[in-house]
């Protein structure tokens, strides 16, 4: 009777190029879409024209303020009371909180200031006015 020989057990290997191939491959789709993240929701309007004006990074609310005076946040339409508490509740949350008033070139005056003001008199401290580089984004 003849004997077997003892097989050689191989130890267990990871494919290592696989591997790297799927993390290379979640790496360029978690950036791609953080890119498009970044993008501001709003509705189209004419910004007014400034040279000397601050790129902005981050904001909360960014409420749009049509030539008729309607109000809109982000993209939905929305009333001005409701706007001020919806942004006094965030303030009271984070203290980073901040509002981008984005008005048309021909919007009224008077419903820029009677908004600032409320939001103001509700704690809301932290404002910015977005105007058009003229190189196509908003600042």
């Amino acid at each position: 009777m003849r004997r077997r020989r003892k097989r050689e057990m191989k130890s267990p290997e990871i494919m290592l190029s696989p591997m790297i191939d799927m993390i290379f491959l979640l790496l360029v789709f978690f950036i791609v879409s953080t890119m498009y993240m970044s993008e501001v929701k709003t509705i189209p309007i004419r910004l007014p024209q400034a040279r000397h004006s601050e790129n902005v990074s981050k904001s909360n609310f960014n409420v749009s303020i049509k030539a008729d005076g309607s109000l809109y946040l982000d993209e939905n339409p929305i009333e001005m009371d409701l706007l001020v508490q919806n942004a006094a509740a965030e303030s009271k949350r984070d203290s980073s909180f901040s509002v981008i008033i984005r008005a048309e070139d021909d919007a009224p005056y008077k419903t820029i200031i009677q908004l600032m003001d409320k939001m103001k008199g509700a704690g809301v401290t932290r404002f910015g006015l977005a105007t058009d580089s003229g190189a196509g984004g908003y600042r």
